[in-house]
């Protein structure tokens, strides 16, 4: 039996062996790419959680996914929908009736789900990259350990000071802190995992 497993597995390295082949080896010869064919957009995410949170029903979703973003404005009556259904359900969690309150940048839910419902990342080249730092300065970017889900609960619920739902449930956070020392200067720009 012990004969029978060995020549068994020298017949399975030799098959394994004799399959390979070391295709990262340069021939000398250009690659090239076939790009012909249709292509379809299947999903986007320019602002991660954004569809998710505030798509509405799977269809409206997959649809948003599919929609070039210059015609996503179409979205955005169902956008402002969904955030005024949040805040009715946390009037009813609350015992009273709470409405959408200006954001710390000053926007109106009709100006911000305007904003949100277009889903590309802005990028200012003559400004520091962040998705929010300041009034001044937001949407300029995402820098990796910037906390694009934080961002958003305060624009959607902080209120005027970005602090309007803190108690006593907090919605202007999801309570996952940024773990410090997760980038750095170089490529890959991540630190290692850490087990």
């Amino acid at each position: 039996m012990k004969i029978f497993k060995y020549i068994l597995t020298v017949a399975i390295a030799a098959a394994l062996t004799v399959s390979c082949d070391n295709d990262d080896d340069f021939t000398g010869e250009p690659v090239t790419t076939d790009f012909t064919g249709t292509f379809t957009t299947q999903d986007q995410m320019g602002r991660p959680g954004i569809n998710t949170v505030f798509g509405g029903t799977d269809m409206n979703k997959n649809n948003f996914n599919v929609t070039t973003p210059s015609s996503q404005l179409s979205f955005q009556p169902s956008f402002q929908n969904q955030i005024e259904d949040y805040y009715a359900a946390y009037s009813n969690t609350a015992g009273t009736t709470l409405t959408y309150e200006n954001n710390i940048l000053g926007l109106d839910l009709p100006t911000l789900t305007t904003a949100l419902s277009i889903d590309v990342l802005q990028v200012t080249p003559d400004a520091p990259t962040s998705y929010f730092t300041s009034t001044s300065n937001f949407l300029t970017g995402r820098a990796i350990e910037d906390d694009v889900i934080d961002v958003s609960l305060i624009l959607l619920f902080g209120g005027a000071n970005g602090d309007r739902f803190t108690s006593p449930t907090n919605l202007v956070s999801d309570n996952v802190a940024i773990e410090p020392g997760v980038s750095t200067s170089t490529f890959p720009y991540l630190t290692p995992a850490s087990f």
